[in-house]
């Protein structure tokens, strides 16, 4: 079982507030051993906890164990006693029935999911007869194109936005122990309704990869001659496409309301453009200012995006620097701006076709993009002015 990724951007309306930091649960089963649940799994562990591992691919489970995420935990295996919580890593289809499977044989005293929407889970486990006081529906808002456990990382939810959705029967006892698995991933605490987190993520995650898909099925017949211009900006935006086509029909029909609800106004700004650009080529004067206006709207939107741990997102300046495409040279990179004593907030690497380099583009803070060029010059980098 393997859940889908939660990509682009927090749905926060702000972290929860607590007098004290939440401890990391004593022990834990995580039943599906995909991208997101290795990754649980791998940063509980680091954090202590006892971590044992279900999964129908008994494969996959192994697979996570031998990177050291747990135990494996077969069906004919019972636990001692129940673990502290159990975390519900599937697609929304599965997480009733499984939560329904899991209560039944008492695995945990508290349960919660990460399935990226909220609505189907928990109306399929009222249904069931699942006993809602022990379930927390929750939602880490991160993760990769990549799936698997072989793609898991410890710190794959460190400083972005987690919810969790308590409702009127939820016992305080496990709203604070799944308080604690998000502090043991070093994750923001984020509390919302299931309906209000269900309409966020339609917003910041699955109209995005709709939108992404859209344009990289353009591509899909595009011409060869037009793909060899490609440049970052496609990538950037055909980016998240890449997922796994099966899982995100999934998500997108278990949230359809919601989604269909953001794509129609995406789609009736991208009609707008379309009008205006024809009336630009009909000569009318004021539609290169309609233009102007809706992509101004558009860089206020982009700013209003939260940046690292949801505080917001500051200008930074980009070095770019010529580096060689062997194994080495970005450690080597890295450690250089390190002994500058320069933080280095986010790179990104555009190769150069049919060339064994390409270009680094560390972006930094701007006060210190002179001193880093400097330093990485004075070292025999091949650097260019800071943009």
């Amino acid at each position: 079982m393997t859940t889908g990724p939660a990509t682009t951007g927090p749905a926060t309306t702000g972290p929860a507030t607590t007098a004290s930091v939440p401890t990391a649960p004593t022990t834990a089963v995580v039943i599906g051993t995909g991208l997101i649940g290795t990754s649980i799994a791998l940063a509980l562990r680091a954090a202590g906890t006892k971590v044992w591992l279900a999964d129908t691919d008994h494969r996959a489970a192994q697979l996570a164990a031998n990177l050291g995420a747990g135990e494996p935990l077969s069906a004919d295996v019972a636990l001692a006693e129940p673990a502290d919580v159990a975390v519900l890593a599937m697609p929304p289809v599965l997480v009733a029935s499984s939560l329904r499977a899991a209560q039944r044989s008492g695995l945990a005293r508290c349960y919660t999911d990460v399935a990226s929407v909220k609505q189907l889970p928990l109306r399929g486990a009222a249904e069931l007869g699942c006993d809602l006081a022990t379930y927390v529906p929750g939602h880490p808002m991160s993760g990769r194109e990549r799936s698997g456990p072989a793609a898991a990382r410890a710190d794959l939810f460190a400083g972005q936005p987690w919810v969790i959705c308590p409702v009127a029967d939820t016992a305080p006892e496990c709203v604070e122990i799944v308080a604690g698995l998000v502090s043991a991933c070093d994750a923001l605490l984020v509390r919302m309704s299931v309906a209000e987190h269900d309409q966020c993520v339609a917003l910041v995650s699955h109209v995005p990869h709709l939108v992404a898909s859209a344009m990289a099925a353009r591509c899909a017949a595009a011409g060869e001659r037009a793909l060899a211009l490609a440049g970052p900006g496609l990538r950037d935006v055909t980016r998240i496409a890449a997922g796994d086509a099966d899982l995100w029909t999934e998500i997108l029909s278990s949230n359809a309301g919601p989604v269909r609800e953001v794509l129609l106004g995406v789609a009736e700004q991208i009609s707008a453009a379309a009008e205006m650009l024809a009336n630009i080529r009909a000569g009318q004067d004021d539609a290169s200012k309609q233009l102007t206006a809706l992509l101004e709207t558009g860089r206020d939107g982009v700013a209003r995006i939260p940046g690292k741990q949801g505080r917001p997102a500051p200008h930074y300046a980009i070095v770019p620097v010529v580096i060689g495409d062997q194994p080495g040279e970005l450690a080597r990179l890295f450690a250089a701006a390190g002994v500058a004593g320069i933080n280095i907030e986010d790179v990104r690497i555009e190769h150069s076709p049919g060339l064994p380099v390409g270009v680094a583009e560390l972006s930094v803070r701007p006060e210190a993009a002179p001193r880093l060029a400097a330093a990485l010059a004075a070292s025999g980098w091949p650097v260019a002015s800071p943009a």
